[in-house]
């Protein structure tokens, strides 16, 4: 063996998303709308789509090889539809490529309720604290018995 290093040379280059990995991801996230109907149902999983990328970078024969049902099957291969590649130069070939990518469905979280509490004596107790309506915020009114002051 020679002591040169071999370059990579690839004869067929892979079609790529304009700006990466990460910029696909964040594509997918912002055009991602859980299905009304797995919000219902609290469902919640990986939708596995498999698709097929033209020399062009147009997205062709999306499926779903592995879904959870519910309408995500569906809301995942919408997203896909969506999506444009650079078109890959392939020394004059036309070269379709098949690409397969995960899309996960994680139902939102509601933010945890906020407590809050007044502490009071007894005497200054006039009336009950007002509710809010339309909001995650609780209001409670507790009396503590002073045995000193009966």
């Amino acid at each position: 063996m020679s002591g040169n290093k071999s370059k990579d040379k690839k004869f067929i280059a892979m079609p790529q998303y304009p700006g990466g990995n990460a910029a696909l991801r964040r594509f997918i996230d912002e055009n991602l709308k859980y299905p009304e109907e797995a919000i219902e149902k609290q469902i919640e999983g990986t939708v596995y789509v498999s698709f097929t990328v033209s020399n062009e970078g147009n997205v062709e024969d999306i499926r779903a090889t592995k879904g959870i049902g519910f309408g995500c099957d569906e809301e995942a291969i919408r997203v896909i539809s969506l999506l444009r590649y650079e078109a890959a130069r392939n020394r004059g070939l036309k070269v379709r490529s098949t690409m397969k990518t995960r899309i996960n469905f994680r139902l939102p979280y509601a933010p945890a309720p906020v407590l809050n509490y007044t502490i009071t004596p007894k005497t200054a107790i006039k009336k009950p604290a007002e509710k809010t309506t339309g909001s995650n915020s609780y209001g409670y009114t507790i009396t503590f018995e002073n045995p000193a002051e009966t």
